[in-house]
């Protein structure tokens, strides 16, 4: 199968099963989402959404962050991975925000990456999903999903080489469906430990399948 076609059969298949294919986080601001989306690093999005209501109700903007220090912040993040080095992000990040951005969370990915613990993932999570434009994050559920399916070869082996491939395939409008498409499947069908592989709506045309 040539790699266009196979594609475009995923295209297909995944939109049909995703049909409504969206970030799982609970956010009603780009400044909430960018909060949420640090806090998703190695964690998953329903503690997130655990944490995130009494974040938000004890620091509402992103000017009552930056005013906080990480100590005041932690006790409502400390149920989530790693929340020392969050609670210390998330206070530097709002600082800057506020400092160099007038307030406002940018939104070109040069920007979005000098913040504090902003990263290419996050900033293109950014992109894709609070300012309505087109990107492919890659996050674990990606990485592995697109190589197991084999839409990404053995050698694209960062996270960025991944990137680079799927976005030279999948057209461009598509992108950021695409990106939800493959995190939910990986998510809930293409596991990690135990892939759901009698489920899967790619199981005729999976590289590992056929490995």
């Amino acid at each position: 199968m040539k790699k266009r076609e196979l594609y475009d059969l995923c295209s297909e298949r995944l939109s049909q099963a995703f049909p409504e294919a969206a970030t799982e986080l609970y956010f009603s601001s780009p400044y909430q989402l960018l909060v949420a989306v640090m806090l998703s690093a190695q964690c998953t999005d329903k503690r997130v959404n655990m944490v995130t209501p009494a974040l938000f109700k004890a620091f509402p903007t992103v000017q009552d962050m930056a005013a906080a220090t990480p100590e005041q912040i932690f006790p409502y993040v400390k149920s989530v991975s790693y929340p020392n080095a969050k609670s210390e992000h998330l206070a530097q990040m709002a600082r800057m925000v506020c400092d160099r951005f007038g307030g406002e969370i940018p939104h070109d990915l040069d920007s979005m990456t000098q913040l504090p613990g902003v990263g290419r993932k996050t900033a293109n999570v950014m992109t894709a999903v609070a300012f309505g434009g087109q990107a492919m994050p890659v996050d674990t559920h990606v990485f592995r999903v697109s190589h197991r399916i084999g839409l990404v070869p053995k050698r694209c082996t960062t996270p960025l080489s991944v990137e680079k491939e799927l976005v030279k395939y999948f057209p461009k409008e598509q992108l950021s469906r695409a990106h939800h498409w493959l995190i939910l499947h990986g998510r809930y069908v293409c596991i990690a430990r135990a892939p759901k592989c009698a489920n899967c709506c790619l199981n005729d045309i999976c590289l590992r399948v056929f490995d």
